[in-house]
């Protein structure tokens, strides 16, 4: 009989002790795993949103966390609003002559370019309105760009497409203004296709809901974004909702005059009468400069009374920095300890089973067992406790992992498979259970080789 039959042998002898043992180790593993594929699974998902296609966000001052969350992520509030007008001082003197042209109002000297444009030369610049919601979800604003020109993935280089439909278009001679493209999550949870109409409510989940609604176009592939979350609809026929007319600003600071805010005079909500520059506002602007004209940008923007441009990038790292990974190393030492206190408790098991099990290592000895074999019998005994123990929570924690699919899809738009490994830290666990393996059985085993055989025979 080898020394590894007879350790199994002593662990069936003591199934009860022994199986306990191996389930608070299991249970402490389980544990360490479950931490680190969610925080992994986290992290991930930040990562993967920082590159969200542009370099800087420009909205109203406040902050900058806030204005990344709203924008990018679609949660928190919007902050507040600048004028349409100041958008337009990203666009060189064509593309401020079209929009005046196209959209019509009061512009001074629409055919210059604007104060940024030359920063802006081989990028772009895309408007985006927020605040009112589809059911459950962010509606958002923009235009046809959003989907043209950005672009999303790990590497930032996988295009938009849609599962089915299109792109909504800038206007048509119908109702082009009134077009949607929803993300796959929207689509699979209020179970819309294209042609369905949606509605947004002002404001709130719960606030007013617009009468004029917008018809789905397009439905988005999944992303892995938190775009698979947004309600997308042109911002053209945002503009002709009610409660969506910027108030007057005042001229030298920018800032709104509150109580001016009145709608011009249309003929109906599908009509073609575009609203007014003067009358329009965005939440933010998502820009991608020239080059490396970005942290030049940033700083003049900041100068500004009241923009201000952030890096979306930066505020997801800092975020990362100072809360999810000192948050994981938090957790991931109280999960350690439970493993800590279960490699113990096998060192608690097996020395208390020393004294009944005296006269079995004398007569072992008497048989011609070496003090080293008796020694080797023990470690490894608690070596099979650990490992056993170990691989089962490793198991269990991997099969937690994909329960939890339905906080972290909806959240995240990550999905974790159950044998994926998130962190590499992962891989040091089994290392790890062999080592506390080892240790818990050093004094059990010291015992067990100090044992006289005379005495015990």
């Amino acid at each position: 009989m080898n020394l590894l039959s007879i350790a199994l042998r002593n662990l069936r002898y003591r199934k009860l002790a022994s199986s306990l043992t191996a389930l608070s180790m299991a249970l402490g593993v389980a544990l360490v795993v479950l931490v680190l594929t969610i925080s992994g699974v986290i992290e991930k998902s930040l990562e993967r949103t920082s590159n969200v296609g542009y370099n800087l966000i420009v909205g109203a001052k406040g902050s900058p966390l806030q204005l990344v969350f709203n924008t990018v992520f679609f949660l928190s509030q919007p902050i507040e609003n600048v004028p349409y007008s100041y958008y337009m001082e990203y666009l060189p003197a064509d593309g401020r002559l079209k929009e005046h042209a196209r959209i019509g109002g009061e512009l001074k000297e629409p055919q210059r370019p604007g104060l940024y444009s030359f920063l802006m030369q081989g990028g772009f610049a895309i408007p985006v309105c927020m605040g009112d919601y589809v059911g459950e979800f962010r509606c958002v604003a923009t235009t046809p760009d959003y989907f043209g020109l950005l672009k999303h993935g790990d590497l930032n280089d996988r295009e938009y497409k849609f599962s089915v439909g299109r792109n909504f278009v800038d206007y048509s001679e119908e109702n082009g203004y009134f077009e949607a493209v929803v993300g796959s999550q929207v689509a699979q949870s209020m179970g819309l296709k294209l042609g369905d109409e949606i509605f947004a409510s002002h404001g709130t989940e719960s606030g007013e809901t617009h009468g004029q609604g917008f018809r789905v176009v397009g439905i988005l592939e999944p992303t892995g974004s938190p775009n698979d979350r947004g309600a997308f609809v042109n911002i053209e026929g945002f503009y002709l909702l009610e409660g969506h007319v910027a108030p007057d600003r005042d001229e030298d600071s920018g800032l709104e005059k509150r109580g001016t805010a009145q709608a011009p005079e249309r003929s109906g909500a599908l009509s073609k009468v575009r609203l007014p520059i003067e009358k329009r506002e965005v939440t933010a602007i998502l820009l991608k400069p020239n080059g490396f004209a970005a942290m030049s940008m940033e700083k003049q923007i900041n100068k500004t009374k009241f923009a201000q441009a952030v890096s979306p990038i930066g505020q997801i790292e800092g975020l990362l920095g100072v809360f999810v990974r000192p948050l994981r190393w938090a957790l991931l030492a109280l999960t350690s300890l439970v493993v800590l206190v279960s490699a113990i408790s096998i060192l608690v098991s097996i020395y208390n089973s020393m004294n009944d099990r005296k006269k079995d290592i004398a007569v072992m000895r008497a048989l011609g067992a070496s003090r080293d074999h008796i020694t080797a019998i023990i470690l490894l005994e608690s070596l099979l406790i650990a490992i056993a123990g170990g691989l089962v929570g490793w198991l269990v924690g991997h099969a937690l992992g994909p329960l939890s699919n339905a906080w972290t899809m909806p959240t995240t738009g990550v999905k974790i498979d159950w044998l994926a490994v998130q962190s590499s830290w992962e891989l040091w666990i089994v290392p790890g259970l062999v080592l506390l393996g080892t240790l818990a059985g050093a004094i059990p085993a010291m015992v067990a080789y100090r044992t006289p055989v005379a005495k015990n025979l």
